[in-house]
């Protein structure tokens, strides 16, 4: 059980973090040559300008959610799935100086709304589109993700290894935990050797661990949990044989959620 004090100071040093790693997204997004938006993106079907887009209307969203926190009243994230979907697409052609200040102008809205926000109102729950309910506090570190994934996404020159180190660890242990009862996922160790955190996936046979095991750093194995990477940087084991080639000795991952 935690108090409403405690709530709030963790989401204020969430958005805290949120708030350094938006400025490093502003200074990407600033350094991009105009045609770049309309160049792919790393997710498969996105352009820079719908992964841009797409980040603008998340802060806008989270702001429903904190106004929702505040004013206890239920309202949606989204409007609804299509509509965000439309909004996105709509959005992904527009110039990038457009982009520019839309990413600036929602960063702040969320940030007002979240100033806005009495410490007695981070405990309280709100709703994910996706349905589930979570306490508000853990919204700031929702952004935070959208943040430094989508940023890697624009393949623009940030990669897993900017991630600061506080998101990488706890990124691993969130996905980790995830991924580790999934059924018909081959069993596999992860050792992050410079953070000492070990996650175990999938169900080894029998009582024994499993034979497969990856170490590397935790940026590297945090990469690949979230589909960012392929294993490059990891090293595996099977048996306690080192195999050549970490991108086909890995299983295949769901989505991450």
């Amino acid at each position: 059980m935690t108090d409403a004090r405690t709530d709030a100071a963790r989401a204020a040093e969430a958005l805290r973090a949120t708030v350094e790693s938006t400025e490093l997204l502003l200074h990407t997004v600033a350094g991009l040559k105009p045609d770049a938006v309309a160049g792919a993106s790393a997710l498969p079907g996105w352009t820079r300008g719908h992964v841009l887009t797409h980040l603008a209307r998340n802060a806008d969203s989270l702001v429903n959610l904190l106004d929702s926190a505040r004013t206890g009243r239920d309202i949606p994230q989204y409007a609804s799935a299509e509509a965000r979907d439309r909004d996105i697409e709509a959005g992904a052609g527009r110039p990038l100086d457009e982009h520019l200040a839309d990413l600036r102008d929602s960063h702040r809205r969320f940030l007002d709304a979240a100033a806005l926000l009495p410490d007695a109102a981070w405990s309280a729950l709100v709703r994910h589109r996706a349905g589930y309910t979570f306490p508000v506090h853990e919204l700031p570190g929702k952004r935070l993700a959208e943040v430094e994934y989508h940023h890697v996404d624009l393949d623009a020159g940030h990669t897993p290894a900017h991630w600061p180190e506080a998101f990488a660890r706890r990124e691993f242990a969130r996905l980790g935990a995830q991924f580790a009862g999934v059924d018909g996922l081959d069993a596999v160790l992860l050792i992050a050797e410079d953070t000492g955190q070990r996650v175990q996936l999938g169900t080894a046979p029998g009582t024994g661990a499993p034979e497969l095991t990856a170490e590397g750093p935790v940026r590297a194995l945090t990469a690949w949990l979230s589909g960012r990477a392929d294993g490059d940087g990891l090293q595996v084991h099977r048996g306690g044989e080192q195999l050549t080639d970490a991108r086909t000795a890995l299983p295949k991952l769901p989505p991450m959620g």
